[in-house]
């Protein structure tokens, strides 16, 4: 991320002895030409700032200038979430996308967009107007070149918010790379990487049980309970919702032999709400499939809900939980349009499937998402427990990047990760306040991660970040409920807080902390 020069500095010790020497009034910084877009360098200085100064950056409070800048520097898709004219109520009604004051609304604001649209490209039409198919949220997804078309927008009570769906900073244009911050981007993509893990030790990495299966060294009792608490429980009956970027067709143990050994009764699903490419707005090319080209959906799923099986592969905390996996994305730093749409699209998804209790996201964004967040929302309102990353970051960005989006969400529980010393976040994962808990998930000694499943075969790879911690604390939270399948969301939030390291206080960086699943699941009813 771009930091602090001297050169900055220097400028202003000049400047105030100019004023010195000089009474005379200065001229005004001449401020940005409003009909030239900003650069990106200026977009990410602006996000930046703001995520130092505030945590966030929220694209309904940056100027009307800076969101059509930085249409202009990506993919020129707006989100635009409308409302009946007078609407004061937070909070969305579920048939908001078919009632009739909001198709009204609907209506009004695209007639708005095109109409201003229309005075610079008089040819434009409805149909080149809207890129993404509608939902159940009262959202358009529509191409807008013209600063006129934004500046009409704020002013509409229609509007709830505006904001550019494919801008993000990346760490190539937001820092200079040093010997202590690579060139690269703002969030590891968290793609390439999951393949069988050499050198893995027996006893220590991992302990091998009668069946032959995998137990990774962080499900131990000393950290969370979990493997006293499979006597009583391993997740079955409960389902768990993976949004993520899918799942390999080659892992045959999110396939054909997602049921095997202990592994048994339980169904799988592989999904995909990621629509296709858009050049400008425009879709184009073959519909997307549920297959996992980056990686990391597959080691989410494992890490949650792989088989106890008697292939030798490695185990996941809930290992007799449904499960389904969707690919909402390409990479786990959601930068693009068709990244956040495929998001919505996935927590509309799981929201109105009944059967659906656990959600679990293990990617995120720097920028606010007024669609992601309306998504959520509305899972939550059908009473989904729903875990996002708290951020997984490079070791030098790491320390004042915060709780990323949507995890900063009050509707989501952030989860993080830290090393088995119980006391230090990994080296690189998010902190921040709206943690609520915390997962052990990096060795001190010698920085091993997590096992999960590999892209095919039964050798286990290896995974980190707060992205396997929330895949782990979604298994956590799927065998305690199993247990106690008639609590509600809330009871169940009660017990994980009740048997938490942190339970007496909650701590500003790590939240309710670790929670220990054999506790949770042998306490007394709430």
């Amino acid at each position: 991320m771009r930091t602090l020069t001297l050169a900055p500095v220097a400028l202003l010790a000049l400047a105030l002895a100019a004023c010195q020497a000089d009474s005379r009034e200065q001229a005004p910084r001449p401020l940005p030409d409003p009909t030239t877009a900003l650069t990106t360098q200026q977009l990410n200085d602006q996000i930046i700032s703001g995520l130092r100064q505030r945590g966030q950056f929220d694209w309904n409070a940056a100027s009307v200038h800076t969101v059509w800048s930085a249409l202009q520097q990506s993919d020129h898709v707006l989100s635009v979430g409308y409302q009946p004219a007078g609407n004061r109520d937070l909070r969305l009604p579920d048939d908001a996308r078919r009632a009739a004051e909001w198709e009204q609304a609907r209506a009004q604001v695209l007639a708005l967009i095109l109409a201003e649209e229309q005075k610079a490209h008089p040819d434009l039409t409805l149909d080149k107007l809207r890129v993404f198919e509608p939902n159940a949220l009262p959202v358009l997804t529509v191409t807008v070149r013209e600063l006129g078309t934004l500046k009409a927008l704020r002013a509409s009570g229609l509007v709830r918010y505006a904001e550019p769906m494919g801008y993000e900073p990346h760490g190539a244009a937001a820092a200079a790379p040093t010997a202590n911050r690579p060139a690269a981007g703002a969030l590891s993509s968290g793609c390439g990487n999951n393949t069988a893990t050499a050198g893995l030790t027996p006893s220590s990495d991992y302990t091998v049980f009668p069946d032959g299966s995998k137990s990774s060294w962080h499900q131990q009792d000393q950290y969370h309970g979990i493997r006293t608490a499979w006597g009583q429980s391993t997740g079955r009956g409960q389902k768990v919702l993976i949004i993520d970027t899918g799942s390999s067709a080659d892992q045959e143990n999110l396939g054909a032999a997602f049921n095997q050994g202990q592994s048994t009764g339980r169904t799988i699903e592989r999904l995909v709400t990621l629509p296709r490419n858009t050049i400008f707005g425009i879709p184009y090319g073959a519909t997307e499939t549920p297959n996992d080209d980056c990686g990391h959906g597959t080691s989410m799923a494992g890490a949650c809900a792989a088989p106890r099986g008697t292939d030798g592969a490695a185990a996941g905390v809930a290992y007799n939980a449904n499960l389904i996996v969707v690919r909402a994305a390409t990479d786990v730093f959601l930068d693009a349009s068709r990244e956040v749409q495929g998001v919505t699209d996935a927590f509309l998804l799981a929201a109105n499937r009944p059967d659906v209790r656990i959600v679990s996201m293990s990617m995120g964004r720097l920028t606010s998402s007024g669609q992601m967040a309306d998504a959520i929302r509305y899972a939550y309102g059908k009473g989904k427990l729903i875990f996002c990353a708290a951020g997984t970051s490079f070791d030098w960005s790491a320390g004042w990047v915060g709780v990323i989006y949507p995890a900063s969400l009050p509707e989501a529980v952030a989860v993080t990760g830290i090393k088995d010393d119980l006391k230090t976040r990994c080296d690189e994962c998010h902190v921040g306040p709206a943690v609520e808990f915390t997962v052990v998930m990096q060795r001190a000694s010698n920085n091993r991660r997590p096992l999960t499943l590999a892209m095919s075969g039964d050798a286990p790879s290896t995974v980190g970040g707060s992205s396997v911690a929330t895949a782990s604390m979604a298994g956590m939270a799927a065998v305690i409920w199993a247990r106690y399948p008639s609590d509600t969301r809330a009871q169940l939030l009660n017990r994980l807080v009740a048997a938490s390291s942190n339970r007496a206080r909650r701590d500003a960086s790590f939240g309710w902390g670790r929670v220990n699943v054999a506790t949770a699941v042998g306490a007394p009813a709430l």
